[in-house]
């Protein structure tokens, strides 16, 4: 997949990893469009980065995804990399959400799998179209081994990584190439309240983004998400209790 010349959509794209995507993917000569429900801080993120497309969109909310998919299709028809970057992750524990575990699930399947889902499906005629295109869905290390603290994010991620291999395997006599970026511990706002001080900074994952799209290399496990998955494999039981600092 080359990594300059394309137009890229990344969901998401006013902080964290989305906003690092951005700045390189930019730098590479690529158009980006970011998007981002908080319409101060995404434009915040079109003034440092510059040579972008910003568009306040809630990839939750199905009106304004449709307001999106119209707008690409009209402004942008030749769109061949979409990015779905955009997260909620809720910290609570299971055994005492206070009855609040099923709300924190449904707002968090909604952004991480549900709204992946939908915006694929509608941009998929868009990149089906392309002579090489592309999709990058951002899932997580909890999808192989989850985080006791992250309980329900991590159960999104869960199904995210198997919707990405299911649509892999269905896209696979297409032009349209499906990648999975896998992160650890990322240092972001989002996983602030986790230990996010403790990651790795988020030009380490995009660089290893950029090296996976151009060798085609489709599961991206960065980092420490390379030794939770070979411990999956070998020990599941193992692999769980070294995602939550167990022995």
């Amino acid at each position: 997949m080359k990594t300059t010349g394309n137009t890229i959509l990344i969901t998401g794209g006013s902080a964290g990893i989305g906003l690092e995507m951005a700045r390189q993917f930019v730098a590479l000569g690529n158009k980006v469009i970011i998007t981002g429900r908080d319409g101060e801080r995404l434009k915040k993120a079109a003034v440092e980065l510059g040579n972008v497309t910003a568009i306040t969109s809630d990839v939750s909310n199905a009106q304004s995804v449709e307001d999106l998919v119209n707008r690409i299709k009209t402004e942008f028809p030749e769109l061949n990399v979409l990015v779905n970057n955009a997260g909620r992750a809720d910290v609570h524990n299971l055994a005492d959400s206070g009855e609040k575990a099923y709300e924190i699930a449904a707002a968090e399947f909604d952004t991480n799998f549900l709204s992946v889902v939908r915006l694929t499906e509608k941009l998929l005629p868009v990149l089906k179209a392309q002579k090489d295109a592309a999709i990058v869905n951002v899932s997580s290390i909890v999808a192989f081994a989850p985080a006791q603290s992250l309980p329900t994010y991590s159960a999104s991620k869960a199904a995210l990584h198997s919707y990405t291999k299911s649509l892999r395997l269905a896209l696979r006599d297409t032009a349209v190439k499906v990648f999975e970026l896998m992160p650890p511990l990322v240092n972001t706002a989002l996983s602030a309240e986790i230990g996010g001080e403790n990651g790795i900074p988020p030009s380490v994952l995009v660089n290893d983004l950029i090296d996976a799209l151009n060798t085609d290399r489709f599961q991206i496990h960065t980092g420490q998400t390379e030794d939770i998955y070979r411990l999956s494999l070998a020990n599941p039981a193992q692999a769980l209790l070294a995602m939550n600092g167990l022995s």
